[in-house]
């Protein structure tokens, strides 16, 4: 059977995760989709001279939502990521005032725009397509930059994290990973953009190299009520991965790594103090949306 295709032009896209997401498409469990995808600035930077001077009101578009059959609060959605193919020869990065780890710094330039081209990957030993910055190239790691769903009562701008997902800006929701995401609204409501052909943990001026991407996805529902997730989880085939987002770097880590406690009492049948201990000697955090690998 052909793969579906949500199109970001012909289904349009969202900027905004609420509540009462209305679906463009609904599937059911265990469908293969393609998510079209463009890029998080929506086609406004293309040459260097095209600056970023504050953040748009619109940005980090995602593609959807899709809901997905029988997905109740309290069931988990499996998002199987098989592969993000970039669709366009180049991406940017840039900087813009008031905004990423910089922002205070005088030696810092903003706005700053360089476009990335994206080489083919023939020319290449290894096959991977390289993405230049200047002189320099770096082999293209294609992800997904704002991924989620419906969230249970506030509303959140495609813009930030929270536990329905969002913003994460996580480099391994990439090809080969399983994203979990807590149900919190019938159909669970699925939308993805954003996504980057490059990006350093961290993020560290407040885009990688944004571009536009196809993105195959298998949705899936995970209906067993003991798998209680609260926030998003991935499994990378190496690792699992917790994440979670707040107001402070210390009460995200607090949160993933609570989330990683749990799952360990549940797989290995620790007490917390054990899980916590365990995951001291196996476990690891990474920022900013704070995750917990092990």
């Amino acid at each position: 059977m052909a793969r579906e295709t949500i199109s970001d032009d012909t289904h349009g896209v969202v900027y905004e995760f609420a509540p009462e997401m209305e679906p463009v498409r609904t599937v059911e469990p265990n469908t293969s989709l393609t998510f079209e995808t463009r890029d998080s600035l929506n086609g406004a930077i293309q040459t260097d001279d095209d600056l970023l001077e504050e953040i748009p009101e619109e940005v980090n578009a995602a593609t959807g939502s899709v809901a997905v059959e029988g997905a109740d609060p309290g069931d988990v959605l499996r998002v199987e990521i098989e592969d993000v193919r970039l669709a366009e020869d180049h991406g940017r990065v840039v900087t813009t005032p008031g905004f990423g780890l910089m922002q205070d710094d005088e030696d810092v330039e903003a706005p700053f725009t360089r476009i990335t081209p994206v080489e083919d990957g023939e020319n290449y030993d290894d096959g991977r397509p390289r993405v230049r910055f200047g002189e320099r190239s770096i082999p293209a790691d294609p992800c997904i930059g704002t991924i989620g769903v419906a969230p249970a009562e506030e509303s959140y701008t495609t813009l930030v994290p929270h536990d329905h997902g969002g913003n994460l800006d996580t480099n391994d929701v990439t090809t080969g990973s399983v994203l979990y995401l807590p149900v919190f609204q019938s159909g669970a409501m699925l939308a993805m953009g954003d996504s980057k052909a490059v990006m350093a943990d961290g993020e560290m001026c407040g885009t990688g190299a944004e571009i536009a991407t196809d993105v195959d996805v298998t949705l899936d529902v995970i209906f067993d009520p003991e798998f209680d997730l609260e926030r998003p989880l991935i499994d990378t085939g190496d690792h699992w991965k917790t994440v979670a987002s707040a107001e402070t770097m210390e009460a995200a880590t607090k949160l993933a790594h609570k989330d990683a406690m749990k799952l360990l009492s549940e797989e290995h049948g620790y007490s917390p103090t054990e899980a916590h201990t365990f995951g001291s000697l196996v476990g690891g955090w990474r920022s900013p949306r704070s995750s917990t690998r092990w």
